[in-house]
């Protein structure tokens, strides 16, 4: 192995990024420690409140960002004014399309969010220098293809039931990737903007969150506070294999 991937608790990388999951699990961990010296001179972390947009859709993006943590929601604007969330993100998710001069959607912190933003020059000439940093991006973007198709699926093919269930599923295992224990989350969205989500009514989502509370499968405390006592159970009413 090149002799610059140093081990992380050598010298020769950047104080800030020695503790950073975003490194860790995201796209700089493809960068050698030159890389991320010259990337962390011009990255600036940022602080997000729940509601705060990143992006407009159809607005020119001015860099790029990491999530550090945090939940992070994509929607679609229809030209009626309808919104449609099409898609989340979550640490150490990479938050923009290199090379694309627009963003496709509106980018806004779901929850409390913490990014680590850098320009666009830095990104697009690393990855020129970086073919491993070319690849996580590549992997990245067919992570999100997979995961959308298969969110397709949820969509059109399953109960509300199963809906429901295998959102929480998503957030149970995504929300905090420095955890080991997915048991207990809060909820990242509103009921609205989950029912929205699932292409179902508030209406439903509560029902069919009151059935599985019921049923066990799930404990709900401060009406945001999500325990699930068996993942794998919640998987089953999911419909999962």
């Amino acid at each position: 192995m090149d002799q610059q991937r140093e081990d992380v608790h050598t010298s020769g990388i950047p104080v800030v990024c020695l503790s950073c999951e975003a490194r860790h699990g995201g796209v700089c961990g493809a960068l050698d420690p030159s890389q991320l010296t010259e990337l962390s001179r011009q990255s600036k972390r940022r602080d997000l409140d729940a509601g705060t947009e990143v992006f407009g859709q159809g607005e020119r993006a001015p860099g790029y960002a990491n999530i550090i943590r945090g939940v992070v929601k994509l929607s679609k604007m229809l030209a009626d004014g309808r919104q449609q969330i099409v898609g989340l993100q979550f640490a150490p998710d990479f938050m923009g399309r290199p090379f694309s001069t627009e963003s496709a959607h509106s980018v806004e912190a779901a929850t409390d969010t913490q990014i680590c933003a850098f320009p666009r020059s830095v990104i697009e000439r690393l990855v020129e220098q970086s073919p491993e940093l070319e690849h996580r991006l590549h992997e990245q973007a067919l992570k999100e293809l997979d995961e959308a198709r298969d969110w397709m699926l949820t969509l059109g093919r399953k109960t509300a039931q199963e809906k429901v269930a295998s959102f929480l599923h998503l957030i149970a295992t995504h929300i905090d990737p420095e955890t080991s224990d997915v048991s207990r989350f809060d909820l990242p969205l509103s009921r609205a903007d989950i029912a929205d989500y699932l292409g179902l009514t508030i209406e439903t989502v509560s029902r069919q969150i009151t059935k599985l509370r019921k049923d066990g499968v799930i404990a709900v405390e401060h009406n945001r506070e999500v325990h699930v006592p068996d993942m794998d159970r919640l998987a089953r009413y999911a419909g999962m294999d």
